[in-house]
């Protein structure tokens, strides 16, 4: 008897994102969808303007596989665009706003942008990329982004074609939305780390974030319209999905233009927000703020990014945040690795809660696999918990690859069917996944290897800390040596600050002594990313100088 039939066109439709707003549209119509301020929308509406503004981009000439740029914080129209986009057929390119002029203007070229959806803040940045295009390149087109809670909006200069709700106006609300003729059409393009020479775009199919949204959805997880508060820029691998997931389940989506822990809880306590998601340092900052209240309902906060260190995971816990913690790349679209919480973890102190929540865990339920491989013989390391190898990970969110870098792309998806990420991590007995490291961030001093993430928990735990991050200083002798960089609380009643052989003796007693950093330097405050990623690359010249001179 032969099983295997062939697809018909009712049971092949490509998978994607989009129809979940056509959904909330039917389903939540007249419920809340987007907030920002004093400007609301429910679904209805929300799903008009997406249809207006894909509209209009077909309009103008944007074709199918065609990329539109955004350059914006977390406003009404950004959430927009992450659907209007791709409804007009054409591929997502979301762009962080803090990048320089020239890396702006090199990622738009290397794009190949059609058209640039630019907030009023980041115009000045984007005119001046746009004049490090060479000569006779053809520019975009440009799109002024007003603030919806402003009535003062500057006018439109000659540089753009008119601003948002100009362009949106002049769409059709009865458009035929552009469906993808294959689940695995490109629809989001997310630039990751790269040099200026060499852009590593990541392209993400239809069927990829779908796969991606389901997989927060289901493993978070996320009831029923939730109100969800946008503390996680969309630009960062497209909110891990969230801008699809919340209209999937008919959420209310809080925006906000700047990261401020009092605005947070006081958004936190005006909409009753239930969910929210963010890197460990917005659990810091969080956590650290002199507004310190507990919650007067438990609020659920997703983190990835980077370990987040127990004591920062303990001190946001007791709080009232209900902490989930995942591991996620903009190759992958969104978190693929989640720490399950199991009941029984509830009856551990508090301490041991969070260091076994600092575990990346085990894969989400969509995802296919996840290991930790030799990195010379490719089998899978020992589960003790301390031998370390490459992360590799399969599974349908997975990028396609990286765009017009097929070199780039062979490397990290090998012919073995599985994405090396670079990511250095250990299997504990229990088959849950850690990260100790960025393959890059691995010290080695001595023949000995250092996690990072371990001596920066430790340093996390002294109660003067605010920030730790911790590099490889070059040695001599020891070939490296640990570097720490440390900002300190600004808190009264604190005996004196705390001086380097304080910091140093304080991690002798907690660490082995290879591990325990040689040198502390102090800062007011960390570099870091957009997305709250303290950048290491800056801490990592900051130290080799620091070894030219002694």
């Amino acid at each position: 008897m032969e099983l295997l039939l062939p697809p018909s066109p009712a049971n092949s439709t490509p998978l994607t994102t989009l129809g979940f707003l056509e959904r909330a549209a039917t389903a939540y119509g007249d419920s809340p969808s987007v907030v920002y301020n004093n400007v609301s929308y429910n679904w209805s509406q929300t799903h008009r303007r997406c249809l207006q503004m894909a509209s209009s981009l077909n309009s103008l000439g944007i074709q199918r596989g065609q990329v539109v740029s955004v350059v914006a914080p977390n406003l009404p129209s950004m959430y927009e665009l992450q659907f209007a986009v791709p409804m007009s057929g054409a591929v997502l390119n979301n762009i962080n706003t803090r990048l320089d002029a020239k890396t702006l203007s090199i990622l738009l070229r290397h794009s190949e942008s059609r058209l640039v959806f630019v907030d009023h803040e980041s115009s000045s940045l984007v005119l001046e990329a746009i004049s490090h295009f060479p000569t006779n390149t053809k520019v975009p087109i440009l799109v002024l982004i007003d603030d919806e809670n402003s009535s003062n909006n500057p006018s439109t200069s000659f540089e753009f074609l008119d601003h948002y709700e100009g362009i949106l106006e002049d769409g059709d609300p009865k458009f035929k939305w552009v469906r993808p003729k294959s689940e695995l059409d490109p629809m989001v393009l997310n630039y990751t780390s790269g040099t200026t020479s060499n852009p590593k775009g990541v392209v993400i199919s239809h069927r990829g974030a779908f796969i991606a949204t389901i997989n927060t959805l289901i493993d978070w997880p996320i009831n029923n319209q939730p109100v969800y508060l946008w503390t996680l820029p969309m630009f960062h691998a497209n909110g891990w999905g969230l801008p699809w997931g919340t209209a999937a389940v008919g959420g209310t989506n809080i925006c906000l233009r700047k990261i401020d822990a009092s605005h947070i809880y006081r958004l936190i306590r005006q909409h009753g927000v239930t969910h929210m998601c963010g890197a460990p340092i917005v659990l810091n900052m969080l956590s650290n703020s002199a507004q310190l209240e507990p919650l007067d309902h438990p609020v659920q906060i997703l983190t990835a990014g980077a370990p987040p260190p127990a004591p920062v995971l303990a001190r946001t816990e007791a709080m009232g945040f209900v902490v989930s913690h995942g591991y996620g790349l903009t190759e992958t679209g969104g978190i693929v690795v989640s720490c399950a919480w199991k009941k029984k973890w509830n009856e551990l102190p508090l301490v041991e809660r969070a260091r076994l929540k600092s575990r990346q865990g085990v894969r989400s339920v969509a995802f296919t696999e996840a290991d930790v491989v030799d990195a010379e013989t490719g089998e899978s390391v020992k589960r003790d918990g301390q031998t370390l190898g490459e992360v590799v990970l399969r599974g349908g969110c997975v990028m396609s690859g990286y765009l017009k870098d097929p070199e780039g792309t062979s490397r990290s998806l090998r012919e073995n069917g599985w994405f090396y990420t670079g990511d250095v991590g250990v299997m504990h007995p229990d088959g849950y996944l850690e990260i100790k490291d960025r393959s890059k961030d691995v010290i080695i001093s001595g023949g000995e290897n250092i996690s990072t993430p371990e001596v920066e928990s430790v340093l996390y735990s002294h109660p003067a800390v605010n920030e730790a991050a911790v590099v490889a200083k070059p040695d001599e002798f020891w070939g490296e040596t640990p570097c720490a960089f440390v900002s300190l609380k600004k808190i009264n009643g604190l005996n004196g600050k705390p001086n380097e052989k304080e910091i140093i003796d304080y991690c002798r007693d907690r660490l082995p002594h290879y591990m325990v950093p040689k040198t502390v330097v102090f800062e007011e405050e960390l570099p870091k990313t957009s997305t709250g990623k303290v950048q290491k690359y800056l801490l990592r010249e900051f130290a080799k100088a620091l070894s030219r001179v002694s």
